[in-house]
């Protein structure tokens, strides 16, 4: 390893220690800000990937979307089922798996987390540079990528 990719390896390796902090604050505020809602941080982030697919899906594909584990995914699932924010309808496809659909709760939830969102994002961001926010996302998202490439854990 050269002397450069050895200082990389040690800058990411700081950014990791941060993306851990930044994610652990997310999820504290994420929680504190659905709270209202009968919501944490982990069941608006599956009723978000539920309201913003384009059709209903099973948890399997749900999970794959978030990179998480199914079973994760399954028991956040029953937790918004038991609580009216979705529903599961029977899979032309698959007969066990379920689809798993929104109700009208779940879409008055759903608009109320982006009001509440809204204002929310906008004091985070004064003073960020846009440009910078971009170059932020492209790097997560080639982390991400080199990730998945090398994960060694099974898909569900």
């Amino acid at each position: 390893m050269s002397s450069t990719d050895a200082k990389a390896a040690r800058a990411l390796s700081a950014l990791f220690l941060d993306i851990f902090r930044a994610n652990a604050r997310l999820v504290s505020a994420g929680d504190q800000l659905v709270a209202p809602l009968g919501l944490t941080s982990a069941r608006w982030q599956v009723l978000g990937a539920v309201a913003m697919a384009a059709v209903p899906q099973p948890v399997a594909h749900i999970a794959r979307d978030l990179g998480t584990a199914r079973q994760g995914v399954q028991r956040l699932v029953n937790e918004l089922l038991e609580s009216g924010f979705v529903q599961l309808e029977d899979n032309p496809h698959h007969r066990r798996a379920k689809l798993v659909c929104m109700t009208d709760q779940g879409r008055d939830a759903f608009r109320a987390i982006h009001k509440l969102q809204t204002p929310w994002v906008e004091t985070l961001v004064q003073g960020m540079d846009t440009g910078e926010i971009a170059v932020a996302a492209q790097i997560l998202q080639t982390l991400r990528t080199r990730l998945e490439q090398t994960s060694s854990e099974p898909a569900d």
